[in-house]
């Protein structure tokens, strides 16, 4: 009768842990095997028991523990070292602090209207620059405002004197 109350007990607490553990998978932009190690790294840093990147399908597969994390928690500290998911962007300040290797195509850079021959004579933002994709006046197609005297007005390097 102990035995039986003992492994019902067991199995109860097997059960338990098994079923508080969640698995769950969130795209991660990156390009290489540094982005691998730091977005696993960010994951497990805010509580994934387990995080696995794949550099071609840019899907980070985690587990974790339900009662100590959840995936906002996750994809914030992955966005926090520099890395766009699909549900949250990085800063701009921590995108620019990676290596120039894993400074990946942002999610949002197609979705921003370049200008004609951008930069060439300091009044427009360069086309196919991600640093000038992420000024807010090339969003909003002032580039004269961004670039004046060929210096862009947020600090990037996306102008170009003519």
């Amino acid at each position: 009768m102990k035995t039986n109350i003992i492994l019902s007990i067991i199995t109860l607490f097997i059960f338990t842990s098994a079923s508080a553990q969640k698995k769950e998978t969130v795209k991660v932009w990156g390009n290489c095997g540094m982005c691998q190690k730091t977005i696993e790294t960010a994951a497990k840093s805010a509580g994934a028991t387990e995080a696995e990147w794949n550099k071609e399908t840019k899907i980070l597969a985690v587990s974790y523990k339900g009662k100590k994390t959840n995936m906002t928690k996750i994809e914030q500290a992955v966005a926090a070292v520099g890395y766009d998911t699909q549900n949250l962007t990085a800063t701009d300040d921590s995108y620019y602090k990676l290596p120039e290797c894993c400074q990946y195509d942002r999610k949002n850079a197609g979705s921003v209207k370049a200008a004609e021959d951008c930069c060439k004579d300091g009044s427009k933002c360069e086309k196919d620059n991600a640093k000038c994709a992420e000024c807010a006046k090339c969003k909003e197609g002032k580039c004269a405002e961004c670039c004046k005297d060929g210096v862009c007005s947020t600090g990037k390097d996306c102008c170009k004197k003519a």
